[in-house]
């Protein structure tokens, strides 16, 4: 059994990564123009749109009881700008938060495509995804065969619909992983890396990790029948 690291081709090659990054980074970039914008030319708008520029600011009067301001001055900082509003933080700001999404989307955008990654240690595998790492024991897990649909060739006359199957590992404490038995741009893990993996789960007890150890074997020496398409 192998027990250096052996590194699954789930994530997506180098050059692909890049390019999930950079554009997660542009994306987020957009969300954070966007947020920033009312704020950048709020007080060009207000000026735009007649601002008092002779009305003092709350924090310039701060400290200063209401009663002893003029009346007209009172009036001024009551009302605000209806940029800027009486707080400092008025209805058009208000519409820059609208940004925040799209820069944690971009973000995630770029960590999920740099940190995707699997890899087994011996019996162990371990699963990183943009936000956590998880291990889990193949030799004593409870083993799950599962499944996922994705699109092969999209806006191409050769897009075709095709399913691939999935091992779930759970050990006893709750932990989980699902490690797909395909790649990105693959239509199923290499050979070496199937026949790791069954080797990983031969020592399982359980019925479905033997189940699971008989297919994983299988689709590494009849690769062209994994896939299941419609």
């Amino acid at each position: 059994m192998i027990s250096e690291r052996l590194p699954l081709s789930i994530g997506s090659p180098p050059a692909q990564k890049a390019f999930g990054a950079a554009f997660g980074l542009i994306f987020a970039a957009a969300g954070t123009a966007f947020a920033l914008l009312p704020f950048v030319v709020d007080g060009w708008l207000g000026n735009a749109f007649g601002a008092d520029d002779s009305c003092p600011s709350a924090s310039e009067v701060s400290g200063i009881p209401p009663e002893m301001l003029p009346p007209s001055v009172r009036e001024c900082i009551s009302e605000g700008s209806w940029f800027a509003g009486g707080d400092g933080f008025g209805p058009l700001r208000l519409i820059g938060l609208l940004g925040i999404p799209f820069v944690l989307v971009g973000l995630y955008l770029a960590v999920s495509a740099l940190r995707t990654a699997a890899w087994l240690e011996g019996t162990r595998a371990t699963v990183r995804t943009a936000l956590r790492t998880r291990t889990v024991d193949l030799a004593t897990a409870t083993i799950t065969a599962g499944a996922t649909t994705y699109r092969r060739h999209r806006d191409t006359s050769r897009e075709s619909t095709v399913q691939a199957p999935t091992l779930i590992a759970v050990d006893r404490s709750g932990n989980s992983i699902t490690i797909p038995l395909h790649g990105v741009g693959l239509a199923q893990l290499p050979a070496p890396q199937l026949r790791a993996l069954a080797d990983a789960l031969s020592g399982n007890p359980d019925r479905d990790a033997r189940s699971m150890v008989t297919q994983l074997r299988t689709m590494a020496d009849h690769p062209l029948g994994l896939a299941n398409r419609r």
